[in-house]
């Protein structure tokens, strides 16, 4: 059989696909904003209770996907807190996991690579005669390359995450359902035709994600042949 009698392009998959890309765009936009900041706060400003601060944010690190799920889940079940909104088996359900887990993975990475780079810019561009404002984008420029890394890190957790998007968006057919979710289905019911052709997307997207990564970081002479 070739190849492509396994693919499977119909409206079903475009509309998995671009709930998929939804999700994951809305979420990563959000968890980069709240995440920057985050980040840039805890690295700029000394308080009493920082190092357990850090500690915790880099628990929720690595926070069990099920886990958030269930949280959000609690949150807007029709019994919870946030129950009257009607938020729960929607793609804003999924937005809100997804915000939950990424952000402290943003604001984690965020924190590590400014503690290692943030104190020589300030300092080259203290001697420079720079203003806070001028020292503030001479950051964002030095540092654009491990930011972008952040985002990328982020929005591929998004995209491939299957847990925590199952529980509180039901994976329901024309709404919900997206590319990881299918698959997981797909290969409970035998169906690997479309479920190959979700995945083939799947990793479209991620060397995509890659070749746009080699605009913001250059790879050392050694590696360019690799």
């Amino acid at each position: 059989m070739t190849l492509s009698g396994f693919l499977i392009f119909n409206s079903e998959t475009l509309g998995i696909i671009w709930t998929t890309l939804r999700m994951s765009f809305a979420s990563t936009l959000i968890s980069t904003f709240l995440g920057m900041i985050f980040g840039l706060l805890l690295e700029s400003y000394n308080f009493f209770g920082k190092r357990v601060v850090v500690r915790i944010c880099r628990t929720l690190m690595a926070t069990p996907p099920v886990v958030a799920g269930l949280v959000v889940y609690l949150l807007l079940m029709r019994q919870g807190p946030f129950g009257a909104f009607g938020l729960l088996f929607t793609v804003q359900a999924m937005v809100i996991a997804q915000v939950l887990l990424i952000t402290p993975i943003i604001t984690g990475l965020v924190y590590t690579y400014s503690v290692r780079s943030a104190p020589t810019i300030r300092m080259f561009a203290k001697t420079m005669g720079a203003s806070q404002v001028q020292t503030m984008f001479l950051f964002l420029k030095e540092m654009k390359g491990e930011f972008y890394f952040v985002v990328i890190a982020a929005f591929s957790r998004a995209i491939s995450e299957v847990g925590a998007v199952m529980i509180v968006g039901g994976n329901i057919q024309h709404r919900t359902r997206t590319m990881t979710t299918a698959i997981t289905m797909l290969r409970n019911v035998g169906d690997f035709s479309q479920g190959i052709t979700l995945g083939i997307m799947l990793l479209t997207i991620a060397f995509i994600l890659q070749s746009l990564s080699d605009l913001f970081h250059k790879p050392p002479q050694n590696e360019e042949n690799f």
